[in-house]
């Protein structure tokens, strides 16, 4: 794939055999941004586990203290009381079995899906539609909850959830290059200590292998994982 202009120029810029220093990375990569729009900083980090073995598998959420800079739009499957407490606490969309009809004719506005417990066998019977999409409610990630106000607050001030892929990789926003470096440093930390308090016991050898930061549209800079897990343990 042919790679554009203000990519080729970027990656001119940067010194691929170069570990850089978090911060140092985090803001060349503000530097190096020059599309039109407020581009999202991603952080991959390729980690020491198997995920083919159920206990390495790696995955948690985080809030993030200055959030993504975008604003998510939650879907709460709930009844009763708590459906009063999901439209209360500014969810998007809220409801039940309609909601679930509406997402099996192919609706997915939505980014983020939270179910109480009760509301589990309606929800379980889109499984294989909101599994694939990263959407179906999860207890482990937090969506699975009685507890509707805190959760819509955190997800809307920017929690995160976090897994581990086939290749042994986490990807993870931590911000837009419209932030301070400062604040893309502080989500930068945040997301690496989550991650490391999420490390199997199974795991062995050097837990975080390599670590890089991209903007949406920009080459990838290499951060030195040594660094990144020193300042987080």
């Amino acid at each position: 794939m042919k790679k554009s202009k203000n990519y080729a120029d970027a990656i001119k810029q940067i010194d691929r055999n170069k570990l850089y220093e978090p911060a140092e990375a985090l803001q060349l990569a503000k530097e190096l941004s020059k599309a039109k729009f407020d581009e999202t900083v991603e952080v991959h980090i390729k980690l020491g586990v198997d995920p083919r073995h159920a206990d390495q598998q790696v995955r948690g959420t985080v809030s993030l203290p200055h959030g993504t800079g975008r604003t998510r739009k939650v879907l709460v499957f709930a009844k009763g009381e708590k459906l009063k407490e999901a439209e209360n606490s500014g969810a998007d969309f809220f409801g039940g079995e309609e909601l679930a009809e509406k997402i099996q004719g192919g609706w997915f506005d939505f980014d983020v899906a939270v179910a109480t417990p009760d509301m589990m066998a309606v929800v379980g019977k889109l499984g294989k539609i909101l599994g694939p999409r990263g959407l179906m409610p999860n207890p482990k990630a937090g969506t699975v909850t009685f507890d509707i106000e805190r959760t819509i607050k955190e997800l809307k001030a920017g929690r995160i959830e976090f897994r581990v892929d086939k290749t042994s990789i986490v990807h993870a926003p931590i911000g837009r290059v419209s932030f301070d470096q400062s604040q893309l440093l502080d989500n930068l930390n945040a997301f690496a200590e989550a991650l490391i308090k999420a490390k199997p016991a199974a795991a062995k050898g050097q837990y975080m292998r390599s670590v890089s930061i991209c903007s949406t549209m920009g080459p990838g800079i290499k951060i030195n994982p040594l660094v990144v897990m020193a300042a987080n343990r």
